[in-house]
């Protein structure tokens, strides 16, 4: 499981909708101002608070989304970052004293 490429996706995705989000509420005050329901500056401070309130959210749903997916990694047994480096040092480390043994013996 490509991990990196699955969550490129998913912020991809939040991205789009976020953009979507953006493009429906502008339209939408848009409507509104030329049926005269809300003058322009109302629309416009309409259109900012939401968009600052949606940003806030949407911060608050990468993080749960981050964490969900960490979870799901760990249930699935995948290693952290941190548990690989650690491994890797470990092999190292054996793969050096191998050798040295290896040269000790035909010396």
């Amino acid at each position: 499981m490509d991990t990196s490429n699955l969550l490129r996706q998913l912020l991809m995705l939040g991205i789009g909708t976020t953009s979507l989000v953006a493009e429906r509420v502008k339209q939408m005050s848009e409507d509104l101002v030329r049926e005269g329901k809300l003058d322009p500056e109302q629309a416009k401070g309409f259109v900012d608070d939401f968009m600052a309130q949606f940003n806030i959210d949407q911060s608050t749903l990468e993080q749960q989304m981050r964490r969900q997916v960490r979870n799901i990694m760990q249930d699935l047994g995948v290693p952290r970052q941190a548990e690989m480096d650690e491994l890797r040092g470990r092999l190292d480390r054996l793969e050096r004293q191998l050798r040295d043994m290896e040269n000790k013996q035909w010396r």
